[in-house]
Order: C-alpha cells, then structure tokens, then sequence
C-alpha cells in the first residue's frame, strides 16, 4: 500500500492569514462552549439525588447502617397511664339528712306549796257514797276530805307523826260533826296514812295556799 503524503499549505497572502485566524478563533469558541455545556450537564443529577431523600424518610424505613439509637424520634414515646383515682365513702350517718341539735328544754319545778295554816287534830274516814256539799259525787277512791269552814277546793296536807305519812288531799264536802275532829278523809286517803281498821287517827294538817 503506497504511502499517502500530506501536503502542508503555507498561506501568505493576507486573506489566507485572515482565514487561518478566524477557523482558530471558532475552534477556541467552540472547545469552550463545549466545556461549558460539560460543565454544567455534571451538578444535573444532584437534583435527583435530593429529591429521593425525603421519599426514603417519608416511607420511615431507617438506613441500613444506621442504628437503632440514630433514630429516636421513629420509635413511640410510652404513655404515662394515669394514677386510679380515690373513691372516698361516705358513712352511712354522714348521708342521713342532717337535722337541728334539740334545744336542751327545761325542766318544769314545782314551787312548794305555801303553808297559810296549820293545826292537829283528829282525822276519821267514811265511803258511802252520796252527794258531796259542793253537788260531786263522792268518790271513795279520790283523794278529797270534808271540812266545817275550809272554802272547797282548799288542799290540805294531811300527815300522821305516828309513821311520817302524808297525803294532800282537796276539801268538796262538809263534817266531820263530832267533837275533837277537824276532817273526814275519803277511804283512799285514810289508807295512805294509816289503816282503815283503825278508824280515826291523831293527824296534823297544813292548809296550802
């Protein structure tokens, strides 16, 4: 095979040199521009590499070399279960309707009798029944007595020194009409100060006012 010989051309003339500068010129331009587009054609794939950052941590699956403790906040946090509240009871006095404390009242006394006269004498007892002067009907059982002037209703305690016994008993009738003797006492008023088999006793009377 024969051997091909290049031929170099010298350009003298002006318009060759003008010629030779300007295919220079666009070579120079076009090499750059090449570069440029080189350059930056490169930083093009970076976008995708952040764009699929955040799909791998939206999906939550952790790096493979990453460990357990790089990624706390993935894990849940426990929740504090609250404490069981205290039921208080109530006693069963405490749910009764409350009342007012009673007013302490107070106790009634008898004032004692004033004695507006006194006397002794001797005491009988009778229990037929009949009328009384002042129109009852006489009672046996009652604690009454009959008097010669005493007004009726007058109480009248009667008591017998011989054994301390006393009864108060209230005058609605006249007698007694024998001598030494001042009252006539119901059958139940005798008996409690004396025995009726005895008939008349010594007594000691005090008119109460």
């Amino acid at each position: 095979m024969a051997g091909r010989h290049f031929r170099t051309r010298k350009f003298s003339s002006p318009a060759g040199i003008a010629a030779t500068a300007a295919v220079g010129v666009v070579l120079a331009v076009g090499g750059t521009v090449g570069a440029v587009q080189l350059t930056s054609a490169e930083p093009a794939a970076e976008p995708a590499v952040a764009e699929a950052l955040p799909s791998t941590l939206a999906t939550g699956s952790a790096s493979p070399t990453a460990s357990p403790s790089a990624s706390p906040s993935l894990s849940p946090s426990p929740k504090a279960t609250p404490s069981p509240k205290v039921t208080r009871t109530q006693a069963a006095s405490r749910s009764k309707t409350r009342t007012a404390a009673p007013k302490p009242t107070a106790k009634k006394t008898t004032a004692t009798p004033k004695v507006v006269d006194s006397g002794s004498c001797g005491a009988s007892f009778y229990d037929e029944g009949q009328m009384t002067a002042n129109g009852e009907t006489f009672n046996p059982d009652a604690l009454t007595a009959a008097n010669k002037t005493l007004p009726f209703d007058t109480r009248v305690r009667v008591t017998n020194p011989a054994n301390g016994k006393s009864v108060i008993v209230r005058i609605n009738d006249r007698g007694p009409y024998v001598d030494g003797r001042c009252l006539d006492l119901s059958r139940a008023a005798f008996a409690a100060i004396a025995s009726t088999n005895l008939g008349e006793v010594d007594v000691k009377y005090e008119v109460l006012g």
